[in-house]
């Protein structure tokens, strides 16, 4: 029986909030308490007016190894299947839906379902070792929800090519590819993502979150759509005191007093 807490939440004073999957003995794998648990953490999280940044981890050797595949075949049926992807896919939009910045710090392996937190994290730097698939193919179940996020990081056919094959790709091929930003020693890995944290914290969190927002929702629109959002919400972010303060010191060549 699992004792530890499924996700770890850690807030440091700069408002770094890191949440670690934890279920270490199974790679991570998202059972539906896991799923649950990343869900609710989330939400503690975007509630959190002191966070401005979070970070996704696992313990162990593993970033996330997906579904827990013994844990859905327990007890098969259509309605527990139906109801589980929804669960997750939930829970994968709220990352989307976070008025933070999310960096997926990966390490070891991230398959299926890990491969799609990967891809619906805004951020991602992995380990120089570090792999990536979407290998439910090979088990006979193609890997549907995944392809939703993978398809919206990836080239067309480079994200159809891991689906039908299920190959794994190292994680230089995934930078290349455009499912991480940056591949480092995985001595460097804590460094790293700590650097990238640093350089979006001291940011407005209100102007991030108006932009992280708009960037999504400009992507599904068509082109003139996505201008008159951007438009109508640059104006407003315009209007914000952090906005007039940011763009005042930088007439009055000083730093912002936010």
């Amino acid at each position: 029986m699992e004792t530890e807490p499924l996700v770890r939440h850690e807030r440091d004073a700069r408002g770094v909030v890191t949440l670690t999957l934890n279920r270490p003995q199974a790679f991570n794998a998202l059972s539906e308490g896991m799923i649950a648990a990343l869900h609710a953490a989330l939400e503690r999280a975007g509630a959190d007016e002191a966070a401005r940044v979070v970070v996704i981890r696992g313990s162990g050797k593993a970033f996330c190894a997906g579904h827990d595949l013994k844990e859905m075949r327990a007890a098969p049926s259509l309605a527990y299947y139906e109801r589980l992807f929804a669960d997750c896919a939930r829970m994968m939009l709220a990352i989307q839906k976070l008025p933070l910045p999310v960096i997926a710090r990966v390490h070891g392996i991230a398959t299926a379902a890990g491969c799609q937190l990967v891809a619906m994290c805004d951020l991602a730097l992995a380990a120089r070792e570090a792999k990536f698939a979407v290998s439910g193919v090979n088990l006979g179940l193609f890997c549907s929800t995944p392809s939703v996020a993978l398809a919206r990081n990836l080239p067309r056919k480079a994200a159809f090519e891991m689906l039908v094959t299920g190959d794994f790709i190292d994680a230089e091929e995934a930078r290349a590819k455009g499912l991480v930003n940056h591949v480092v020693d995985a001595a460097q890995l804590d460094a790293e993502v700590d650097a990238l944290a640093a350089r979006i914290v001291g940011k407005p969190r209100v102007a991030i979150a108006l932009g992280k927002a708009l960037f999504y929702r400009q992507l599904e629109q068509g082109i003139a759509a996505a201008y008159a959002d951007a438009g109508s919400t640059m104006a407003c972010n315009m209007m914000d005191a952090s906005a007039l303060e940011g763009v005042q010191a930088f007439i009055d060549k000083r730093k912002p007093n936010w």
